[in-house]
């Protein structure tokens, strides 16, 4: 089989993936030399801190560079951050041609990356499987460039439009099957975001239990500081943040001692009626490296999101289940006629189980 550009494009997409909730906030990246027609090397960032698919791949190429190509799905890093540039590593190798999908985003590389190679005799294509590059990078895209996270809503409903029955102990509204998808995401993402009411009404882990990978970090926006300090989200060593109003700091200083004494990040900031800005929440966890985040609840935190235009990706599953009356989608006040900020460009539907899933993504 003739391996084309797009082929061997496609694998590095696939072996990029692999990063998927390791190597953020870096992008990521896989990388493959093709030496006469036959894929010699492969690497991809695993982690965080550690070796770029580029330095990777090359470690184990031990052909002819002059006869050799790499492929990489995002232009290779001309400076030095926590590892050396890439270039580097491509120009000492030998190799003269290098493919890649994209032009990085990032400031800091932005176009750099390629003249560097270019000023140093290689041939460089750029261009291959550039929508699909983008699309395995879009959480990253969206980090660098609006120095906001990339944002993805959860909603698990009733077939009415209920996000819990009134008085059901049912701590689920949607099957295992759909769950399972969601602890994928979890694993994927970089943190959870949920409302003060969802932690005091269902007390959960937001932890990763029916997939592979590791948990997230947590995110709470509790403008009273009123989530119980038995909460299990505060068990265990991951980081949590938890967003109080100023106006209470004070008040709640002995509370927020023993939060921090845990490791708990309690971040006040200026709120009102005890609502905090979204904005102000998103910049903040962007600083902190945050680049993706999996918002799962309640009724009055996705009221937010969807009326404020920073969502980025929307999943809504929708269980063959009918409450006839419980708590609502949008939280207090969503009975009232009002615009919903988020307006999807592509929307999707799919099976899981016995559920529904609408998927929307805002470009």
């Amino acid at each position: 089989m003739i391996l084309s550009d797009d082929i061997v494009m496609r694998e590095c997409l696939r072996l990029a993936r692999r990063g998927e909730g390791l190597a953020s906030p870096n992008p990521l990246v896989g990388a493959v030399v093709v030496e006469s027609g036959k894929i010699v090397a492969r690497g991809y960032h695993a982690r965080f801190g550690g070796p770029h698919a580029e330095v990777n791949c090359l470690s184990k190429f031990a052909g002819n560079p002059a006869r050799a190509t790499l492929y990489v799905n995002l232009e290779p890093c001309p400076h030095h951050g926590k590892t050396p540039p890439c270039t580097k590593a491509i120009l000492s190798s030998g190799i003269r041609r290098v493919m890649i999908a994209m032009v990085d985003p990032n400031p800091l590389v932005r176009g750099r990356g390629i003249r560097t190679l270019r000023r140093h005799g290689v041939r460089v294509r750029t261009g291959v499987l550039r929508r699909e590059a983008r699309e395995v990078n879009r959480a990253f895209i969206k980090h660098v460039t609006t120095g906001l996270p990339y944002v993805h809503v959860k909603i698990a409903q009733s077939v009415d439009g209920y996000i819990a029955a009134s008085r059901s102990r049912r701590r689920w509204i949607t099957s295992l099957a759909s769950r399972t998808l969601v602890h994928r995401w979890r694993a994927k993402t970089d943190a959870v975001l949920v409302g003060a009411g969802t932690v005091k009404a269902d007390n959960p882990r937001l932890d990763v239990r029916l997939s592979e990978g590791r948990d997230p970090a947590v995110v709470i926006l509790d403008g009273h500081c009123s989530v119980p300090l038995a909460s299990r989200v505060f068990r265990g060593d991951r980081r949590v943040f938890l967003f109080i109003d100023e106006r209470v700091r004070k008040a709640r200083r002995n509370k927020i001692a023993r939060l921090e004494s845990r490791g708990v990040r309690v971040v006040a900031q200026q709120g009102i009626k005890g609502r905090l800005s979204l904005r102000r929440v998103l910049r903040c966890l962007a600083r902190e490296n945050i680049g993706s985040i999996l918002v799962e609840g309640g009724g009055n935190v996705y009221g937010q999101f969807l009326r404020s235009d920073l969502i980025d990706e929307l999943s809504i599953f929708v269980a063959p289940a009918v409450f006839g009356h419980g708590v609502p989608l949008l939280g207090e006040g969503s009975e009232r006629a009002e615009r919903i900020g988020f307006l999807p460009r592509r929307t999707m539907t799919a099976i899981v189980g016995p559920d529904v899933l609408i998927k929307a993504w805002k470009e």
